[in-house]
């Protein structure tokens, strides 16, 4: 998942209230159950020995985003008095129950679990006019471009006459132009937003002759959707299933690309020593994280400053750190890889690696 908008999360210090909170269905105890909610939340900080300005601030919030994002689950991170971060999740833990830790680091982890890894996507709306682009990130979507080609001519006849083939060529030719404009159009929109994916929806001429013109290097993943398009009111709903699915599809071929070159004979990291040096390093590209894997909850030491990583006290000192402190391997992993602008991998629980749970791909090899 992008890790670049937990940055607030790494740059000062805890201890840190995190707090998921599961859907709210909407019914006749809805209120009931809110407030039964924020006194479970409250409690657990308070036998956790959370500090009252971080309880109250906890409170606040999920009062306040209670109507916000109703229907929606989302979790908070606090520390100090204050609200650090308050982000959606594509699903929340399971029952009606938040779960709440009180931390020396921010419980990362089940981020990878319920944020879901949402690559950002580029949707083309097209048709033999033009074509109207959207960006779709996990933050919501927006238009970013608009392409109107020729207007004329766009339509051919049913006429065999040889006057008229010669028109019906030059409306093949428009077609053709204007689906070279908006090939070079997405070609832009993929340079100014780094978009991974592309959904063109539309007839299937129309995302074949666009397709024929994308460049070969830019996107990840091109996919296509009979389903929406241009013409006012057109249906969204089978689009956004199509859309999801696409994305669904390349989160998994990426993560079955990652654990390939992680496998027996890859350049993968997985004990927990060369790990932590790895990150200490900054050496580490990718991090791989099962949740169920028993490294996940190994004890490591650290400090303020996320470099200030290893197994033992002594040497977590030894890097500078005043103070040393136990945490669990996992969110220490991560909170190195949010500092350090690597990138994160939730593995499924059959996987067969990393055997202890954790594991890395190195941003370079020795040869």
């Amino acid at each position: 998942m992008k890790l670049s908008t937990l940055h607030p999360l790494v740059e000062r210090p805890g201890p840190w209230a995190s707090v998921y909170v599961p859907v709210v269905t909407a019914d006749e105890s809805t209120l009931r159950r809110r407030d039964l909610r924020a006194r479970h939340v409250q409690g657990e900080l308070r036998r956790m020995g959370a500090d009252e300005g971080t309880r109250r601030v906890v409170d606040d919030a999920l009062s306040a985003l209670a109507d916000e994002r109703r229907n929606s689950p989302y979790v908070l991170f606090a520390a100090d008095g204050d609200l650090v971060c308050a982000e959606p999740l594509a699903e929340g833990p399971p029952g009606d129950a938040p779960s709440v830790w009180w931390s020396r680091l921010p419980r990362l982890t089940p981020l990878l679990e319920y944020a879901h890894d949402e690559p950002d996507c580029l949707v083309a709306y097209v048709d033999r006019a033009g074509a109207d682009i959207e960006l779709r990130t996990p933050a919501g979507r927006r238009p970013v471009g608009e392409v109107e080609g020729k207007q004329w001519p766009l339509h051919r006849t049913a006429s065999a006459d040889w006057s008229e083939r010669h028109f019906q060529l030059k409306v093949e030719n428009t077609w053709e132009e204007n689906a070279k404009a908006i090939a070079h159009a997405l070609a832009s929109c993929q340079e100014q937003t780094g978009a991974e994916l592309l959904v063109l929806a539309g007839d299937v001429r129309e995302r074949s002759a666009v397709h024929a013109h994308l460049p070969a290097q830019g996107f990840t993943r091109v996919g296509d959707s009979e389903h929406g398009g241009r013409a006012r009111g057109a249906d969204g709903r089978l689009l956004d299933e199509d859309v999801n699915r696409i994305a669904a599809d390349h989160a998994r071929h990426r993560t079955d690309g990652l654990l390939d070159r992680f496998g027996d004979g890859g350049d993968g990291m997985e004990h927990l020593e060369a790990l932590v040096e790895a990150a200490r390093e900054h050496r580490v590209a990718t991090l791989l994280v099962r949740h169920d894997g028993p490294d996940a909850a190994r004890e490591v030491w650290t400090g303020t400053d996320p470099d200030q990583l290893a197994l033992r006290r002594t040497d977590a000192a030894a890097l500078g750190a005043e103070q040393p402190f136990a945490a669990r391997a996992d969110d220490a992993l991560l909170r190195s890889a949010v500092a350090t602008g690597a990138d994160a991998v939730l593995v499924p629980a059959d996987s067969a690696h990393p055997v202890g749970g954790l594991g890395a791909l190195p941003r370079w090899t020795y040869s």
